[in-house]
């Protein structure tokens, strides 16, 4: 199978003590439609991030590294950077 690149907006609450809890990530069509639903988003959420990541669904195989294109507020250290 081919490669494919998937749009994902994750957001976060507070969870236990300090702790960030993620929400259900929202798959996403685009770019574009990914960073303007994490913006909608961005005002209610403790943090909000919008990230593509590309690779082969059948092998399991996807990039280390996501590809950041939105993020907003208290992020997990994995968005950090």
């Amino acid at each position: 199978m081919a490669r494919e690149t998937v749009y994902i907006v994750q957001s976060y609450v507070a969870g236990n003590g300090n702790r960030l809890k993620a929400d259900t990530p929202l798959p996403c069509k685009s770019a574009e439609i990914a960073r303007r639903k994490a913006e909608r988003l961005a005002p209610t959420k403790l943090g909000v991030v919008a990230f593509s990541s590309s690779g082969d669904q059948a092998l399991g195989d996807y990039d280390d590294e996501p590809t950041v294109f939105f993020k907003a507020g208290r992020l997990p250290e994995l968005f950090e950077n």
